[in-house]
């Protein structure tokens, strides 16, 4: 399997995560901000999710240390950082529009979709640099 293919099928499985946990806390929480909470929760899950799989199965990163594996983490997080402001930004732009629970996760499936491409390529660079 390409890393290509091994990258778009992670995206997906942690993308699908993310709108369970989302899906699960709007259900949960009986309250005005189940919206908010149910994006963090979900981002929170799709992020762990991610960032072990890409590290082992897209950039072959092995673990030297934990002051290394602290300073990968937080650089993917610091790389997520806009592409996540992406993908929510594109989210409630379509819950805005459409007022709707199926335009809300469509946005979310958009905007996670263009937030993933941005992200290898800062993940290439910054995180998961191989050494020279």
């Amino acid at each position: 399997m390409t890393v290509a293919t091994r990258y778009v099928l992670f995206a997906i499985l942690s993308t699908l995560a993310n709108v369970a946990v989302q899906e699960l806390v709007i259900r949960a929480w009986a309250s005005g901000t189940a919206l908010t909470a149910s994006m963090l929760a979900g981002t929170a899950a799709g992020f762990a999710i991610k960032y072990v799989l890409d590290k082992r199965w897209i950039f072959d990163d092995q673990y030297a240390s934990s002051a290394t594996e602290l300073k990968k983490i937080l650089l993917y997080g610091t790389s997520g950082v806009a592409t996540t402001a992406l993908f929510w930004a594109t989210e409630l732009s379509f819950w805005h529009m459409w007022q709707s629970d199926a335009a809300k996760f469509g946005g979310a499936i958009l905007g996670l979709a263009a937030g993933y491409a941005a992200k290898y390529a800062l993940d290439k660079i910054f995180v998961f640099r191989k050494p020279e």
